[in-house]
């Protein structure tokens, strides 16, 4: 199948051109041009999306999921034409772009049953005591209402669930708020065709044109200027460490302050207690070699570090074999397999590690990378604790149950850290719990933390570096209400409330 596309940044309903422009740096097939987004674009987009809160901000939850529901069928219309365009841009699978479409899909459709319910909107009312002595009360009810404008910066590993229609745009779409999209330049065809979609969907659901726009990347400029821009109310950013914690400084230094919401990734840490490595480390090991080298490592819950006890050598030989067999994968830019092969020197210039596995990467495939390193290195030298955003794993080696505690009590904010345990484990578990519950947002047990599932109990955050904000997630239907805030109503007749209170 032959697709065109045209390039263009969507304002508020209308494509449009601008004066500069740039080329796609595909995978493989075709390069293309175009139109660069300007920060003059993000003005009129942010124009279009504060004129259309006023309709959208108060409609109803039905006319909303009707919205997201449709936008999905929209999408799926394009299925053919996504996964063709997606997979020359990204060098990523057929069949995960495929599954990553219906995630995508299947997060709107959720996201659209979950607002119908109205759950999200945590109602409450206390009645008028008028008789109450020695003050009366008066009436009270809160509802949750949208926050505004909303700003989202499309993911580079995720061309479709973190990225156009992806977890921000559905939350922010379900609360009320309009959306402001920044492409991301790693797949701006894919972003084109799903903002097509989109589009369609406005014109079917007749919302207002500007409840959606997408700026093409422009350079830092461009996003600066979505993040400061006045009528912006709140961020919602999937990335690097570095460019978030700059948009966030933006959002913080602004005359008035907005909340961004940054998932930023981090090293998820395994904690690998003896009973389980004694029964059955090498299948642990197996376990992780295909987790980490799951997507080419480009997931953020990528588990980096394997915390191990004395006498672990079956889990670490299996997780060696297993990654020396891995085939070379593309990644997702030529930037990304860059700073791949920077964060894997980093590594091996450290006189504590050991290398493992060293394999050969060149231009933009990657193959995995093994070392191990004694915990008290490992804690010694912050350059060891860093995400490497690839297939790269080490074996921290702890001494006793003492040191893989004090490990734990020194990372940073995670995204996730895992236990891998047996019966025999359970009170070295109950001790562990308390320290990784403060480190992270999601625990597992027995598993590994690639592939987040999207459902009401899901969490995608943690504290900082993990994300900027510990209390919200970037995925499941309580990312929701990272764009609503609570709005109190005394004493107001009936005829004033919103519609879905």
């Amino acid at each position: 199948m032959s697709v065109t596309l045209h390039g263009k940044n969507l304002i508020a309903g209308h494509w449009v051109e601008s004066g500069q422009t740039f080329q796609s740096d595909p995978a493989h097939g075709p390069s293309r041009s175009f139109f660069a987004g300007t920060p003059d674009l993000v003005q009129q987009a942010c124009e279009g999306a504060a004129e259309a809160f006023w309709s959208y901000g108060y409609s109803s939850a039905a006319r909303r999921a009707a919205f997201l529901t449709t936008i999905a069928d929209e999408i799926e219309a394009r299925a053919d034409a996504i996964t063709e365009v997606g997979a020359q841009e990204t060098g990523l699978p057929e069949a995960r772009l495929q599954g990553e479409r219906g995630r995508t899909t299947g997060q709107l459709r959720m996201f659209a049953e979950h607002i119908l319910k109205g759950d999200y909107l945590d109602r409450r009312h206390d009645p008028a005591l008028p008789d109450r002595a020695p003050l009366p009360r008066p009436d009270l009810k809160m509802i949750q209402r949208p926050v505004g404008p909303v700003a989202v910066f499309g993911a580079s590993n995720f061309p479709l669930a973190f990225s156009t229609a992806g977890g921000d745009t559905a939350a922010a779409l379900a609360a009320g708020c309009p959306v402001v999209v920044k492409g991301h330049p790693a797949h701006p065809g894919t972003t084109e065709i799903v903002c097509d979609a989109i589009h369609a969907a406005i014109a079917k659901c007749d919302v207002p044109v500007g409840v959606f726009s997408m700026v093409h990347d422009g350079g830092i400029a461009v996003g600066a200027a979505l993040v400061q821009n006045p009528r912006i109310r709140a961020v919602g950013f999937t990335g690097s460490l570095r460019g978030g914690r700059a948009l966030f400084d933006l959002c913080a230094a602004r005359p008035d302050p907005i909340p961004f919401f940054g998932e930023l990734g981090s090293v998820n840490p395994m904690f690998l207690l003896p009973a389980a490595v004694k029964a059955r480390g090498a299948e642990i090991g197996a376990g992780w070699a295909a987790s980490l080298t799951m997507g080419a490592g480009q997931f953020c819950t990528n588990p980096g570090i394997a915390v191990v006890p004395p006498g672990a050598d079956a889990f670490a030989a299996a997780a060696e074999t297993a990654l020396g067999d891995a085939a070379a994968q593309t990644m997702l830019t030529d930037g990304i397999a860059d700073a791949y092969r920077d964060g894997v020197a980093r590594v091996a210039s450290s006189d504590k590690t050991i290398e493992l596995l060293g394999t050969a990467s060149s231009g933009r495939e990657a193959k995995p990378y093994l070392y191990r390193v004694a915990a008290r290195d490992w804690m010694a030298q912050h350059s060891l604790q860093e995400e490497v955003f690839g297939p790269l794993g080490i074996v921290v080696e702890a001494a006793d149950e003492t040191e893989m505690e004090e490990i734990a009590k020194s990372i940073q904010g995670q995204l996730t850290c895992t236990i891998h345990m047996d019966e025999d484990d359970t009170d070295q578990a109950r001790s562990l719990m308390p320290i990784v519950e403060q480190k992270a947002g999601r625990i597992l047990v027995n598993g590994f933390p690639t592939g987040v599932e999207v459902a009401d109990s899901m969490v995608h955050g943690g504290p900082y570096p993990a994300s900027t904000n510990f209390g919200a997630t970037s995925v499941g239907t309580l990312s929701i209400r990272r764009f609503l805030r609570p709005v109190c109503y005394q004493n107001l007749p009936d005829a004033l409330l919103p519609e879905d209170y």
